[in-house]
């Protein structure tokens, strides 16, 4: 069956730096677009970041454009989420999601 496990979140301050990952099985991987969300008590939840199938094209939200890189490895069935100078308001859930299925998710806080 499809899994997406997600790890790398934590406690960071502002400024800091996480690595998001996201562990993809159960499907043929490198076919499907991937995408990063996250989702606050308060926010619906939002798409951070996306990439195409061969990780050839990215998007962002315009919140996190020039500080967050989505990235991916088809021969390791991963997805990367690096995230750098954090701010109190990404902190989140963030999820992976990819072929119609979402990740349990991993926390990120920002704060000092």
């Amino acid at each position: 069956q499809v899994q997406l496990v997600e790890s790398g979140g934590g406690l960071v301050q502002p400024g800091g730096s996480l690595r998001l990952s996201c562990a993809a099985s159960g499907f043929t991987f490198r076919m499907y677009g991937m995408s990063w969300y996250r989702q606050t008590p308060e926010k619906e939840r939002e798409l951070v970041a996306s990439i195409t199938s061969t990780g050839g094209s990215t998007n962002y939200a315009d919140s996190v454009k020039g500080r967050f890189t989505i990235s991916r490895d088809n021969a390791k069935n991963m997805v990367y989420l690096q995230m750098n100078s954090l701010k109190p308001e990404d902190t989140a859930m963030y999820y992976c999601y990819g072929r119609s299925y979402w990740g349990k998710g991993t926390l990120v806080t920002v704060s000092s």
